[in-house]
């Protein structure tokens, strides 16, 4: 039997080692449009942003933006009153979106994974307010929140709790936490789907050796159904960082940032320094700040997540 030579080697191996770039070239046609677009709507504000975050300039096309270097940062994070009462809200918003509406949508994803009566209508119900338009949500609860005939306080006082009806939105020690129930009310849908999808690829052989093993209920769950929705966790919780942080349109919809700043965000804070107060290097500075952090907090949770994923 004759011994291949190099030179028959490297031929056989050439095909393979540079095949991804004949594959990338067959798709580059139709992979142009949608990189134009990229490119043009996200890419290109995204460091365009980063750019005036070095610049003074107050949004009219008739005044030349100056550069000013750090200015911008040093000014937002050592003298600007309301940043960093943006940046602990936007932090506080994060942790309690991450325990509060996941924890309910795994548990009424669990609940509607089985077999019971009505649970595609439930399923609907729970998933609606999803669907629905930021804004319409936003108006919907300051309805209800409204001190006089809101819906809230009405409760209240039927049920005899009369001494805790309050402005839920004027009052700054809890409008944040008002503001979050409408969020949580919101999101709690979306995640509950993607559980629900998740729970549709556990292994039910793997569920039926542990119970013939003798585990029980909450053993399966912990040892089986656990393990086998971490791609799902992984992607709800990635969804979930990101939305928080970037909370807009129902702060806006609901308080616009007050009663005196105690509902401002990080993402609020930015939009409100470029086009309230026509400061564009301060809001673009604020901006890549939260686009920075967003990146710090994603980053390593996704190395650390898949990591250990082939």
């Amino acid at each position: 039997m004759s011994v291949p030579n190099v030179l028959e080697t490297k031929n056989i191996l050439r095909p393979r080692k540079f095949a991804w770039r004949a594959n990338l070239l067959e798709a580059l046609p139709f992979l142009i449009p949608s990189l134009f677009f990229f490119c043009l709507f996200i890419l290109y504000p995204m460091i365009d942003t980063i750019r005036l975050g070095f610049m003074e300039w107050d949004g009219f096309i008739t005044n030349k933006a100056t550069f000013v270097g750090f200015d911008n940062y040093v000014y937002t994070l050592t003298q600007d009153p309301v940043f960093w009462t943006a940046a602990k809200n936007s932090l506080i918003w994060v942790v309690m979106s991450l325990t509060i509406p996941t924890n309910i949508a795994l548990g009424l994803a669990l609940l509607l994974n089985q077999n019971i009566f009505g649970r595609d209508v439930f399923r609907m119900i729970f998933y609606l307010p999803a669907v629905l338009a930021s804004i319409a949500v936003a108006t919907m609860w300051r309805w209800m929140y409204n001190p006089h005939f809101g819906v809230v306080n009405y409760m209240l006082k039927t049920v005899g709790l009369k001494d805790r009806i309050q402005p839920w939105l004027g009052e700054p020690d809890i409008a944040i936490y008002s503001i979050f129930i409408a969020s949580a009310w919101v999101s709690t849908g979306l995640n509950m789907v993607l559980f629900l999808a998740g729970l549709q690829g556990v292994p039910q052989d793997l569920k039926e050796a542990a119970r013939i093993d003798g585990a029980n209920t909450l053993d399966v769950f912990w040892n089986v159904t656990i393990p086998a929705l971490r791609p799902t966790f992984v992607i709800v919780v990635a969804f979930t960082i990101i939305g928080s942080l970037k909370v807009f349109d129902l702060i806006v919809g609901m308080t616009n940032g007050g009663p005196a700043q105690s509902t401002q965000v990080l993402a609020l804070w930015s939009y409100s320094q470029s086009f309230s107060n026509h400061y564009f290097g301060l809001g673009n500075a604020v901006g890549t700040v939260l686009l920075g952090l967003t990146l710090l907090i994603v980053i390593p949770y996704l190395r650390w997540t898949l990591g250990g994923e082939d």
